[in-house]
Parts: C-alpha cells; structure tokens; sequence
C-alpha cells in the first residue's frame, strides 16, 4: 500500500468513527462552588462511566476565588457559581460564553449551631446575645452564602451589632467545620452543606433570603467546548438532576 493509500485509508477510518456517533478523548476542567464538591463528584463519576473517552478535572472554592482564578488565566472550562451575581461579572469580563449560560439548581440558606446548641439560638435576634461570641460566615466579598447571609442580616438590622462577632471563612465549608468543631456558637451555610453532618450539628431556621439558583456555563477560552457543553447538558439530565436532588439540591422551577 502507497502512503497515499494509507494516508486515505485512515481519514477514511477516521470518517467513519465520527459518524457512528465517537467522540475523541477530551480532558476538561470544572470550576464549581464548595457546596458542589460532593455532588459533583458523583456526578463526574457517572458522567464518566458514560462518556469513558472524557476525564473531568473538578477544582472547588469559593465562587469569587474561582472567578479570580478564570480571570487570572486559569485553564478551566466550565464554571459554576453559588449565584448569580458572581457568573454575572464572569459573562461582563467577557470569560464564560453567555449563550450557553443556564441555571441548574437551587438552595437555600440555613442558620446552624453546634449539635448541642449551648448558646440556645432559635432565631436570628438570638445572635445578639452575649454568650454568643463567634459567628462563622463565609466573606461575604467572595462567598455567596456569606453574601446571602449579609444581606439577610442587613434586613433585619442585625449586621452592624453582630460585625464584631463574625469569623470569616474562606468558603462555605469552612464555615460549616468552625461551627461542627464548636469554634463558633452559630454559623451561616447551604441546606445542603448542613445536611452532610447532621450528627454534628443543629439547623436552627431557614434564613428568608432572594431566591438561590446556581448557574454553569462554558468559558469562553475552553479548548473543549463540545464536551464542556456535554458534561453541563449531563448535569442538567435526569440522570445529573437526581444526583443533586440526592444531595438536598432543589430544581430549577
């Protein structure tokens, strides 16, 4: 056989695995907020038992450090945010494709205590008591739950008199370890943080707050577009949206 001949020979092979429905092996890499790291996990797992040509790298934080991390260059393809307001700077900084944004989920946020609840915290005004001394709250400046607990705060004219008191975390799940450790009489995290741990702490309320839906979308430098847009169509799946239900997750009404 020429080269020629061979060299037709594999486009030819090439042609006919791309029209049998294969894809080429792709690596990609999620960006997602520390609430998501369980279930995203999972997810990734299942998603790749489907897509075995796939390998998903995962990388979590806090939504405004992962923002920082795409903005300062950060080989990551998919990005998905706590809220809408940080996915909001990521699309005005040109770094996500806008059309494929979409959201995916929602939470809630939760006021919680150690198991014991010795400070005996049953809502919100109970935080200005004396003996409550460390509140843990992710920084509200790159931590949307801490965003979302601020401005809860803020409605009730609790922010000022309890400034003094908040332990700020570098994300949501730190929050929740400072309050399980019982280094904070009360702390402010996801539903879904809390409902990993319940043998180690108490939920106190729901916080009334805005509605907390969680958007995903594609950057806008991935170099695996087509599977970035194929790992978010799997999270929104039945298959995706069961294992986040399983997580405590709400779907997006």
């Amino acid at each position: 056989m020429t080269r020629a001949s061979r060299l037709k020979a594999c486009l030819c092979s090439l042609g006919i695995l791309l029209s049998s429905g294969h894809t080429l092996a792709a690596d990609i890499t999620v960006s997602a907020a520390a609430s998501l790291t369980n279930a995203f996990k999972d997810i990734a797992s299942a998603y790749q038992q489907q897509y075995p040509q796939d390998k998903i790298k995962l990388n979590f934080g806090a939504s405004g450090s992962l923002l920082q991390q795409i903005q300062q260059g950060a080989p990551v393809d998919v990005f998905a945010s706590a809220d809408q307001a940080t996915m909001n700077q990521a699309q005005s900084k040109g770094l996500i494709n806008p059309s494929q944004r979409t959201d995916f989920v929602r939470n809630t946020l939760v006021l919680i205590t150690p198991k014991n609840n010795r400070a005996g915290i049953h809502q919100l005004h109970d935080l200005t008591q004396a003996k409550v001394q460390h509140i843990a709250i992710g920084q509200p400046s790159s931590v949307p739950a801490g965003r979302y607990a601020q401005a809860a705060l803020q409605q009730q004219q609790l922010w000022q008199p309890l400034t003094t008191k908040l332990v700020n975390a570098t994300n949501v799940r730190q929050a929740l370890d400072y309050v399980a450790k019982d280094e904070a009489e009360a702390g402010f995290v996801f539903g879904t943080d809390a409902a990993l741990i319940p043998d180690q702490i108490h939920v106190v309320l729901t916080v009334p707050t805005d509605v907390i839906s969680y958007p995903i979308a594609p950057t806008a430098n991935s170099k695996e577009p087509a599977t970035a847009r194929r790992f978010i169509q799997f999270i929104r799946s039945e298959a995706g949206q069961h294992i986040l239900t399983r997580y405590g997750f709400r779907p997006v009404q």
